[in-house]
C-alpha cells in the first residue's frame, strides 16, 4: 500500500509506493533503527545492553515487552510468532532481561511526547543500513 510522510513541524510531504521490476513488487526494508518506507531514523530508540533498542509504535513495544518479560516462552505456529524468532540473541537472553525491560519503558515514555529535541540521543541517522531505494526529501530534517 502506499505511504505518505508529512512533517508536523515544517509541513513537508513525501510519499512512498512500492517499485515494480519484472513481475515483482519490490518493497520496504523491514527492520532496522529506520523507518522501512522513507529510511528515516525511528523516533523509539535508546541505548540498552551495549546496543540498539528500538520499536515502531506502542503495539510493538507492548509484544515486546510481552515477550522478553516472559519467564516461560512456548513455541507457537503463528504469524505474528515470526518476529520473535528473529530477535537478536542479546533481547532473548535472561540476563539481560531486566535491562531490556527497562529500556522498552523508557520507549514507552518517549511514545507519549513529540517534540523533536525530545528524541533520544539514539534516534539519530546512523547510516548504518544501505539506501538502495527510497526517499530522500527528509535527510536531515527534524525526524
Amino acid at each position: 500500500m502506499p505511504r505518505r510522510l508529512v512533517c508536523a513541524t515544517c509541513g513537508a510531504t513525501d510519499e512512498w509506493e512500492a517499485e515494480v521490476e519484472g513481475a515483482a513488487l519490490v518493497g520496504a526494508a523491514l527492520g532496522g533503527t529506520e523507518d522501512p518506507f522513507f529510511r528515516q531514523p525511528l523516533w523509539l530508540q535508546t541505548r540498552c545492553a551495549g546496543h540498539i533498542l528500538w520499536a515502531y509504535n506502542e503495539k510493538h513495544l507492548d509484544e515486546l515487552g510481552d515477550y522478553v518479560g516472559a519467564v516461560l516462552r512456548e513455541r507457537v505456529a503463528s504469524p505474528t510468532m515470526a518476529m520473535f524468532s528473529r530477535l537478536p540473541v542479546w533481547m532473548k537472553r535472561a540476563d539481560n532481561r531486566p535491562e531490556v525491560l527497562a529500556g522498552l519503558g523508557l520507549l514507552r515514555a518517549l511514545a507519549e511526547r513529540s517534540a523533536p529535541e525530545d528524541r533520544s540521543d539514539a534516534a539519530h541517522r546512523r547510516d548504518d543500513r544501505p539506501r538502495s531505494r527510497g526517499s530522500t526529501l527528509f535527510r536531515g530534517g527534524p525526524y
